[in-house]
C-alpha cells in the first residue's frame, strides 16, 4: 500500500497498518547492518530489532539496548530472598522457640549466614528466570518473523533489521523506502 492510501494512515503516511508487524531489511555483512542499525537509530526508529547467525559486537550500542530490567529484579529478589531468610530464622529461634544452647545469645546471626545466602541465591535466580521470561514476551510459540520467506537464513548466512510498526515514527511506506536507502540484499513486509 502507499503512504496515506491504506487503512490507519494519516496524510503523512504514519500510522499503524493492522495486518503488518513491521518491515525487515536483509543485509549479507555485520558491518552493513551495524552500519544501518546506527543509521536507524539516528534518522529516530526506537522501535528496531536485529536478527544475525552471531553476535555482532557494535549492534547492541546502534540498536541502543541498554535495559537493565532483568538484573534489578534479579537483585530486588535476592535483596528479598536474604531478608526473608533473616526474618525466618530470627522468628524462629527468638520469638517462636528461644533456646539457650552453650549460653549463646537467642539472636547468634553468625548461624544464620549460610540459609541467608541459599535464599538469597534461591530467590534471584529464580526472579530472573521469570523476569527473563515476562520480560522477553514467553513462552511464544509463533512470532510473525517466522513465516517470512527467507527468515531461516538469519541462522546461516543473513542479517537482518526489523522495524516494528508500533514505532512512533512508522509509516509502511517511508519505512521501506528508508530501508531500501541503507543498500539491502531485500526488504520484507512483515504480516501480524
Amino acid at each position: 500500500m502507499t503512504a496515506g492510501r491504506g487503512p490507519g494512515y494519516g496524510p503523512d503516511g504514519r500510522g499503524l497498518e493492522p495486518d503488518l508487524y513491521g518491515v525487515m531489511a536483509a543485509f549479507d555483512s555485520p558491518e552493513a547492518i551495524a552500519a544501518a542499525a546506527r543509521r536507524a537509530r539516528a534518522e529516530g526508529y526506537s522501535s528496531l530489532d536485529a536478527f544475525t547467525p552471531f553476535p555482532v559486537a557494535e549492534l547492541k550500542e546502534a540498536l541502543g539496548h541498554r535495559d537493565r530490567k532483568v538484573q534489578g529484579t534479579m537483585l530486588m529478589g535476592g535483596i528479598a530472598g536474604g531478608l526473608i531468610g533473616l526474618a525466618l530464622q530470627t522468628y524462629a529461634t527468638v520469638l517462636h522457640y528461644p533456646l539457650n544452647v552453650g549460653g549463646r545469645p537467642d539472636f547468634s546471626w553468625p548461624a544464620y549466614i549460610i540459609i541467608i545466602f541459599e535464599l538469597t541465591v534461591l530467590t534471584s535466580g529464580l526472579s530472573g528466570l521469570i523476569a527473563i521470561l515476562a520480560f522477553n514476551g514467553l513462552p511464544r510459540p509463533h512470532h510473525p518473523l517466522f513465516a517470512v520467506p527467507g527468515f531461516e537464513r538469519a541462522t546461516r548466512d543473513r542479517f537482518f533489521l526489523l522495524i516494528e510498526s508500533r514505532d512512533p515514527r512508522f509509516g509502511a511506506g517511508t519505512a521501506r523506502s528508508f530501508l531500501w536507502e541503507l543498500g539491502p540484499a531485500e526488504v520484507i513486509d512483515v504480516a501480524a
